[in-house]
């Protein structure tokens, strides 16, 4: 039946431990977020809703979008078209006659009208190219102006505002000469450090210049490199020394 040698042996009950529900630490952020956009009677409705009175029920069409009044149709250059052909039955008006002399008339009209302006222009070639002047940058325009060999404003306050941070260095540094805190280098010691910094690096330039073509071992690529190292370094303080006439030291 239900008996079992197994169930002799006495069974240890496993506690399930359940574990922590997780919850996000944002949720009430969350919460109090949708609680603000919430708009009313979103998901029910409002209240009470508005009813339409009996009178105005819904009729046959009256959703219907209703269209414009209909125009003849006319094309957006009618103004600037040109006259239509005649038809076959429009006769043109005969017999038309003018007294006017236009012999005359063309003749005062020539004599009364302004001369022609003609363009300024050059010529380049045997064959008589031309070419216009004035944009051709032969005729002087920018000397005649207002402002023409002047220095631009721009330029000036810029002078200006240079010319001012380096009278308030020069007063700092004058004031840490004066309190003991700065030294200025003199010619002879600043050509004495020049040379110096000069031959090492050529006493440096001549072991790399005598290292071997191959260099396949790690010590050979490590010299190299602290060689490299030590002129690169040597050039940046010889630059540094002839790009600046006046150094100081703390």
């Amino acid at each position: 039946s239900g008996e079992s040698i197994y169930n002799l042996i006495p069974k240890v009950e496993e506690i399930s431990i359940k574990e922590k529900r997780y919850t996000s630490k944002f949720s009430n952020t969350v919460k109090e977020e949708s609680k603000k956009v919430k708009a009313p009677a979103r998901t029910m409705g409002p209240l009470k809703a508005q009813t339409t009175p009996p009178k105005e029920f819904l009729k046959k069409r009256s959703k219907e979008v209703k269209l414009p009044e209909k125009k003849p149709f006319q094309y957006t250059d009618t103004e600037k078209r040109r006259p239509a052909v005649p038809k076959k039955d429009e006769k043109p008006l005969m017999g038309l006659q003018s007294k006017k002399n236009f012999i005359t008339s063309n003749a005062v009209e020539n004599i009364m009208k302004a001369s022609r302006k003609v363009e300024p222009a050059y010529v380049d070639s045997a064959k008589g190219t031309r070419h216009n002047l004035e944009s051709s940058g032969l005729v002087p325009k920018y000397v005649y102006k207002e402002d023409f060999g002047k220095v631009p404003t721009y330029l000036q306050k810029r002078k200006e505002e240079i010319e001012r941070n380096q009278r308030e260095f020069d007063e700092y540094i004058q004031l840490r000469i004066e309190a003991g805190n700065l030294h200025q280098i003199a010619g002879s010691e600043r050509e004495e450090m020049l040379s110096g910094l000069k031959a090492n690096w050529d006493e440096l330039h001549r072991q790399y210049q005598a290292l071997s073509v191959v260099i396949d071992t790690l010590p050979k690529k490590q010299k190299k490199e602290n060689l490299e190292k030590e002129m690169q370094q040597l050039e940046k303080d010889i630059e540094v020394l002839e790009k600046h006439s006046v150094i100081y030291v703390e």
